[in-house]
This record gives structure tokens, C-alpha cells and sequence, in this order.
């Protein structure tokens, strides 16, 4: 179940609550019975290891340039199709 961060708009009381996403949300301090605020804050993301995009950094991996001129060939063929059945 995911948590989430409120705070008291009266009071700032800070708190974290665990809701399952059907719950409804808390409007009510329980400090003061002030309104309550929903917090969202940024999610830290972070890929550790090494296998992550591993491929894309290898020395095979430059050749990528030959599959460029690969992929210019090929519209030259389609031109050649393209007028071959005008």
C-alpha cells in the first residue's frame, strides 16, 4: 500500500499515513481538526549496476554508423521501386 505525505494547514503538523488507493483521502488534522493538504514530492529514481544500457556502451556499438549508411541505401531502393511503378 503506498504512503503519503499531509500537512496541517492550521497547525503545519507533518505526518505520513499508509492508504490503500480505494481509501479516501484525509481532509482532518488529527492534532488540531484543521484542513489537511495532500504532499506530493519528487521520486528519486536510480539505476545501479552495470548491465543498465550495457549494450549501448560497448566498442561493437560505434559501428552503428555502418547501419546508418545501411538505412540510406535503402530509400535509394524504394526511389528506384517507387519509379519503376510510376
Amino acid at each position: 500500500m503506498p504512503t503519503y505525505a499531509y500537512a496541517c494547514k492550521q497547525c503545519a503538523h507533518r505526518f505520513e499515513a499508509t492508504q490503500s488507493f480505494s481509501d479516501a483521502t484525509l481532509t482532518i488534522c488529527p492534532e488540531c481538526g484543521g484542513p489537511l493538504r495532500k504532499e506530493y514530492g519528487s521520486i528519486g529514481v536510480t539505476f545501479n549496476g552495470a548491465g543498465f544500457y550495457r549494450t549501448d556502451s560497448r566498442a561493437g556499438a560505434k559501428s552503428s554508423g555502418s547501419s546508418e549508411s545501411s538505412s540510406s541505401s535503402a530509400p535509394a531502393k524504394t526511389e528506384s521501386s517507387s519509379s519503376s511503378t510510376s
